[in-house]
């Protein structure tokens, strides 16, 4: 396939701007088995779907999650949602069904979906950062500096901060003419692969500096930032008198920092060396970004705090009072063995594994 070329007779020339019919994806290249990678990847999309769905549906119910720090949480949650379905359903298609040709329109708007939930992705990373730093270093200032008012102004200017650089990069791909190869050596329509399918007829140093710049502006500052924020969440945890409280606090922010390193490291390294960087690295390094951090998100920043689990436990309980349904039921309607008002809720795939782990684990009431 890297023969492919943009056949001149089916292209679409404006003024002088030759546009290809379509663009081929190639993939992985050398490696055997990668199937079994793709049905990996989708397995990771189907829990990261759940999850943060769960997640979603649990703050927009419960009122008393509408506070500041839950606002961030849920566009979180929406991102990681938006993230992972811009990339893994194509993907699959392409790859598990040999699709792997797509049209010149539908490129770009690939192109652009993935890069803003990526984006979208490190500015929240950076709210929530925010909001813990607040929260540990100035408790006192907490309900002053993050208000409900705050947290929509932030979140705003991250979709804005997000939306205005695709534009651009968008923008300057349809000035460029691509008169020779149509493969582009990624899993998506990837900027920097795309671009440079031009450079033999256009110019393309205008959309070499935003590959540098964007990443500066939406990736590497926001990580600057949160490493410095963190630096100081640690030092004044270390300031925690009871060691038992600090242990705690130690361990969950630990947490946080492992989950941020999991999303930026890769993405750095593929896009500080984008021009060195092996297609299949890039490949994996891109993709686990885009599905990991969603899968892992639900999990560290909302399922293992107290004020989450207790809400979700409550509301849990109260759906199964109000259908005659208690904790040993929720298996026995799950197996078909009781009719419940409750069983056709249960059909949802998300609230089954919920529920069913709930109850196993003791939490539901008898």
């Amino acid at each position: 396939m890297s023969s492919l070329t943009s056949d001149l007779s089916l292209t679409e020339n404006i003024t002088t701007i030759i546009r290809p019919p379509y663009f081929y994806i190639s993939g992985f290249t050398g490696i055997p088995h990668m199937k079994y990678y793709y049905v990996f990847l989708s397995l990771v999309y189907i829990i990261s779907l759940m999850g943060n769905t769960f997640v979603m549906i649990i703050i927009y119910v419960d009122r008393s999650l509408h506070s500041p720090k839950y606002i961030a949480v849920f566009n979180l949650a929406l991102t990681d949602v938006c993230e992972s379905t811009a990339q893994v359903p194509k993907l699959l298609d392409m790859f598990l069904f040999d699709r792997q040709f797509i049209s010149y329109d539908q490129c770009l708007a690939n192109l652009f979906f993935v890069f803003i939930f990526l984006f979208m992705q490190s500015f929240n990373l950076t709210i929530l950062s925010y909001d813990r730093l607040v929260a540990i270093c100035s408790p006192l200032r907490y309900h002053v500096l993050v208000t409900h008012r705050s947290m929509f102004q932030l979140t705003g200017a991250a979709w804005v901060g997000s939306l205005f650089p695709m534009m651009i990069s968008v923008g300057l791909i349809t000035r460029l003419s691509f008169c020779r190869s149509v493969v582009i050596n990624s899993y998506f329509c990837d900027h920097g692969p795309l671009f440079r399918l031009a450079a033999p007829c256009s110019d393309v140093l205008p959309n070499i500096v935003l590959s540098y710049l964007i990443p500066s502006l939406v990736l590497y500052i926001p990580m600057t930032f949160i490493i410095v924020s963190y630096i100081c969440i640690l030092h004044a945890l270390f300031t925690i008198t009871l060691t038992q409280d600090r242990h705690r606090a130690v361990k969950t922010c630990v947490s946080h920092v492992i989950l941020v390193a999991i999303f930026y490291l890769p993405i750095t390294v593929t896009f500080l060396l984008q021009s060195l960087i092996p297609t299949n690295l890039r490949i994996i390094n891109l993709s686990l970004t885009s599905v990991l951090p969603p899968m892992l998100n639900p999990i560290v920043y909302v399922l293992k705090t107290e004020d989450f689990k207790e809400t979700a436990k409550k509301l849990i309980r109260r759906w199964f009072r109000k259908a005659g349904c208690y904790g040993p039921c929720v298996a026995r309607v799950v197996a078909g063995q009781e009719h419940s008002s409750l069983a056709p809720l249960l059909h949802n795939e998300l609230l089954v594994y919920v529920l069913l782990g709930l109850a196993f684990l003791g939490q539901l009431p008898d």
